[in-house]
């Protein structure tokens, strides 16, 4: 393509822009997919650059010229051709040329405050970057950020579900999973992104450029809340002291009432980062305070943190929070992650030499995370892969193989060897030994372990460090405490000053690393110990294992399984934390090893998600104690498999191949397709998925997998869960025998006439269809079951007249009608399934007299309990939100499922309403305390009962044994 030139500006420069990538795609003989790989950009945000839909960043239009093969510098002139005016709310005032007969106009405090956040924030430190200057290794956010992806429960499969008690995860990317949540409580592991991601969500929103996907978040003023630092300052603020709790320099000229007018108009965006940050005894006064935001400002938006263990599923889910969590980062994010980290530094080589050695050793790197399965199992995380680029450039494309090598490793790199080779021989006047920076880090770490902190005064850090001294000579004659502190926190790379009067760590995964080695030096061993229960302990305990000798590794492990067997609320915890240990100890007496490995064994085989997440963080150890499929429950077999598939790695593969040869039992595990993401997708679609393919859904995320369903045709039943287009979707798919098809992510269709190509469809769901005004396509299709989910608002759905053969409907989205008297779905439905943000009254429902089966995520008026208990043929009943005292007796309800949101279940209630059932299923995952009295129930003769996430029911001495049934089934040491 010939340079333009851009005084010639064009009349829509945005619109030329666009139609210039596309030419080049089309001359490159590319697909958006194929694009998508070459870039590692979201297939949105390629789609979108491409239609001319959004303006694209120029990080995304660096990625595309370079996949395209062509100069950047044409696109980006149109690209900053086609930037409109800054708006004044939003983005930095424009700078213009000052005129002496006119003053500069002067900005808003809000517009003040804006420009703040997106400087404040908008840059990331990327770990290894420049290890002689550790305060330059930080880069642009838009150029560093990568949408990672969230896993989600769905609502709608909670309840109503007949696995619900194996629920399915929707995983997509960041902006897709959070466009429909109002709420959000984000779970991930230490180093998996989550503040970044707040970074991100904070500085888009401040310069109005968050993605399509994302719209109905823009114009909301963030606010971004540390917890980490609001613990140390005593009681969590109130919203007119946000900005002087974290310490932003312009909250002495915030005007009065201006936060609490910005939260109660809905416009403010509230990141509240790292729960796990505050002390376990003082999270119960956090979920007070965010309680009571919540109750204030009801429509603003909330992003809260936290790593998984540190709370309880459903922690905040009496207030709606969707339960997101951060996924390991997969091989094609890896890839982008190296070469993002890699281009950062090459930006700041100063020769043309080390620009081509990180050239070379990028191409090297990215072959190794391939091919060296343990390597990639350490880089799924941001940290990690940070560290290993940096390690990687360090020794010249020599890796560590283990974890602890790897910090280790990283250690000596951040604190020592950089310097040295870079002839940086006394930086500040002051030289320590690679032995006297780790001392006094250790004893800053430890005292943030044992204070159960991550901040530290800056006075206190000095006191520390002033108390070290005289025992340390040749440190002291150099200088004074302040002159050391301000040494380590500019040569170290490990320590960070946020403000004036603070330090900590810049990730906490360093600070345990320095505190676990401490605790070993001080043979702390009964502090660790009586800590182990707690997660912020937990990293702290298995790194401690790995620093201590064999004897002292062995009297550790042996004292926590003591404890265990001592405690039985903490016994599983501990029992496996001794498990996980194990891989980190360099030499362990067998007696020893045997002793954890027989307490893990009770815990075999895992019979939930949560216990085989758990299993699978103790490495591929664990693989050798997990059963075939012979002689397994209902409940386990699809759990093995998801602790199997996690792990990963080529002995997992040979166990779930030869689990799957064996496996006789029907329904097939969707666990089973789940784990496809973990492995390279064609042998594992061939190998697995084949001889079981007509007994499942294939779940299709990325591009390999797409390409992989040529070897599993014909395809019955399939779920895209990434965004494709029509043509993409239909390309492997079977008009004589496809019969089920759920799109999760339809942000590419503009239509849906490509349905008809399917004429053996018989059941579909469509979801985050932004592009869609009306479903009008569908009228005609012989559709047995539909599902709608999370469309625009207003969208049209009249075409639901024009599907005579429908019976079930799902309905998750909002309504155009105020009620469902005006829904035109067809009288033949037996099966509706309602979410609470349908918007609508069900008044009206009376009118489907068939409906044996009805799901409602939301509570009844007691109008609208009279007429649901008027439907002649309802059997089938699942409720949540709901207040059974309003409720009207309902004989002809033989099945009923309760999803409570508090402690109180109303069971007393049940008898007189529902007096003929034959079973009840309670779902106590989202309530608070999860207590169950289940001895009311005893009044219905012969009622069966299933108790879901129950940790303690009351009245099981009333009942037969056969007669309840628990999920996860408990466990009992010995049993």
């Amino acid at each position: 393509m010939e340079k333009r030139d851009m005084g010639d500006v064009d009349e829509d420069p945005l619109a030329e822009l666009a139609s210039r990538l596309r030419t080049l795609r089309v001359q490159r003989g590319l697909q958006i997919g194929g694009l998508q790989q070459r870039t590692g950009l979201g297939r949105t945000t390629v789609s979108q650059a491409l239609n001319g839909q959004t303006l694209p960043s120029e990080a995304t239009l660096v990625a595309l010229a370079k996949a395209l093969g062509t100069d950047v510098e044409p696109l980006l002139a149109l690209r900053n051709a086609a930037s409109p005016v800054p708006q004044a709310r939003r983005n930095y005032p424009q700078l213009v040329a000052r005129r002496a007969t006119r003053l500069k106009p002067q900005p808003s405090f809000e517009e003040r405050y804006l420009r703040y956040v997106a400087e404040r924030h908008s840059q990331l430190t990327v770990v290894g970057l420049d290890l002689s200057r550790p305060e330059r290794a930080r880069w642009p956010l838009d150029a560093a950020y990568l949408s990672l992806e969230l896993a989600e429960r769905p609502e709608d499969w909670l309840a109503g579900n007949e696995e619900a008690n194996r629920p399915s995860i929707v995983v997509k990317r960041a902006e897709h999973a959070l466009a429909n949540c109002r709420r959000v409580l984000l779970r991930g592991l230490a180093g998996s992104g989550k503040t970044t991601l707040l970074q991100w969500l904070a500085v888009a929103t401040a310069r109005d450029e968050l993605p399509e996907e994302l719209a109905g978040w823009r114009g909301r003023v963030p606010f971004v809340l540390p917890l980490r630092t609001l613990v140390r300052r005593g009681p969590l603020p109130e919203p007119h002291d946000f900005l002087s709790a974290v310490g932003a320099p312009l909250a002495a000229s915030q005007p009065e009432g201006w936060a609490d007018a910005v939260l109660d108009r809905g416009e403010a965006l509230v990141l509240v980062d790292g729960i796990d940050e505050v002390p376990q005894e003082h999270r119960g006064a956090t979920r007070d305070w965010l309680e009571q935001l919540l109750a204030a400002y009801k429509d603003a938006r909330f992003v809260v943190t936290t790593r998984p263990s540190a709370v309880p599923e459903g922690w905040l889910s009496s207030s709606h929070f969707t339960e997101l969590s951060v996924r390991p980062m997969s091989s094609a994010d890896t890839g982008v992650f190296v070469h993002r980290w890699h281009t950062a530094a090459r930006h700041g080589s100063t020769t043309e030499a080390e620009r081509a050695q990180l050239h070379d050793l990028e191409t090297a790197l990215q072959v190794t995370v391939r091919a060296q399965r343990d390597l990639a199992q350490l880089s799924s995380t941001p940290l990690m892969c940070a560290l290993i680029c940096a390690l990687h450039r360090d020794r010249r494309g020599h890796l560590p193989h283990s974890r602890m090598e790897l910090y280790e490793a990283a250690l000596s790199m951040l604190l020592v060897r950089r310097d040295l080779e870079r002839s940086i021989d006394d930086p500040e006047g002051i030289q320590l030994t690679e032995h006297q920076n780790v001392q006094l880090l250790q004893r800053l770490a430890y005292w943030l372990i044992r204070n159960r902190q991550t901040e530290m005064e800056r006075a206190t850090a000095l006191a520390l460090i002033g108390d070290a001294l005289p025992a340390m000579q040749a440190v002291a004659e150099q200088g004074t405490s302040d002159q050391v502190l301000t040494h380590l926190v500019g040569r170290s790379g490990l320590l960070r000053q946020p403000t004036v009067d603070t330090i900590d760590f810049v990730h906490r995964t360093f600070q345990d690393y320095l505190g676990a080695k401490a605790a070993i030096e001080a043979h702390d061993f009964p502090l660790l110990v009586n800590n182990a229960h707690d997660d912020q302990w937990e990293d702290v305990v298995r790194m401690a294992v790995a620093h201590a000798r064999p004897a002292e590794s062995a009297d550790l492990l042996r004292r926590l399984i003591q404890r265990g067997d001592a405690e039985t609320e903490h016994r599983s915890r501990l029992h496996l934390l001794a498990a996980a240990s194990l891989q980190y100890a360099t030499e362990i007496e067998p007696a020893v090893r045997e002793l954890v490995e027989q307490h893990a064994r009770v815990l075999m085989p895992p019979r939930s998600p949560e216990e085989a997440t758990g299993l699978a963080a103790l490495g591929p150890g664990i693989l050798d104690l997990l059963p075939g499929p012979e002689d397994l429950e209902y409940d386990e077999v699809g759990a093995v498999i998801q602790t199997a598939a996690t792990i990963g790695g080529d002995h997992a593969y040979a166990f779930l191949r030869n689990f799957t040869q064996s496996l006789t039992s029907a329904p097939v595990p969707y666990e089973l397709v789940n784990g496809w993401d973990n492995f390279e997708s064609i042998p594992y679609a061939q190998d697995i998925l084949l001889p079981v393919k007509d007994h499942i859904t294939l779940f299709v995320k990325t591009n390999d997998q797409h390409n992989a369903l040529q070897v599993l045709k014909p395809i019955l039943d399939v779920n895209f869960r990434e965004a494709f287009t029509d043509e993409e979707i239909l390309e492997h798919l079977s008009p004589e025998h496809t019969q089920r098809l759920r799109i999760d992510a339809g942000s590419l269709l503009t239509d849906l006439q490509f349905v008809h190509r399917l004429p053996a469809l018989r059941e579909l769901t469509l979801s985050e269809c932004s592009q869609l005004t009306h479903v009008d396509g569908l009228a005609g299709l012989p559709l047995t079951s539909l599902g709608l989910l999370r469309f625009p608002d207003e969208v049209s759905f009249e075409a639901l007249a024009f599907l005579p053969k429908l019976t079930e409907l799902a309905l998750y989205t909002r309504l155009p009608w105020d009620s469902l008297e005006d829904m035109p779905a067809p009288p033949g439905l037996t099966d509706l399934r309602l979410v609470r943000t349908i918007d609508a009254s069900l008044e009206g429902i009376s009118k489907w007299q068939l409906l044996e089966n009805l799901i409602i995520n939301s509570g009844p008026t007691p109008a609208e309990w009279r007429e649901i208990s008027s439907l002649p043929n309802l059997t089938d009943l699942v409720i949540s939100e709901f207040d059974l005292a309003q409720a009207t007796p309902m004989p002809n309800v033989t099945h009923l499922q309760l999803s409570p949101i508090d402690a109180d279940a109303q069971l007393h209630l049940v008898p007189d309403i529902f007096p003929n059932l034959k079973s009840v299923l309670v779902h106590c995952r989202n309530a608070l305390p999860d207590i169950i009295d289940v001895t009311p129930l005893t009044q219905i003769e012969g009622v069966h009962i299933s108790l879901q996430y129950a940790n303690s029911v009351v009245g099981l001495e009333e009942f037969d044994a056969d007669a309840i049934h628990r999920y996860p089934r408990p466990r009992y040491t010995g049993a």
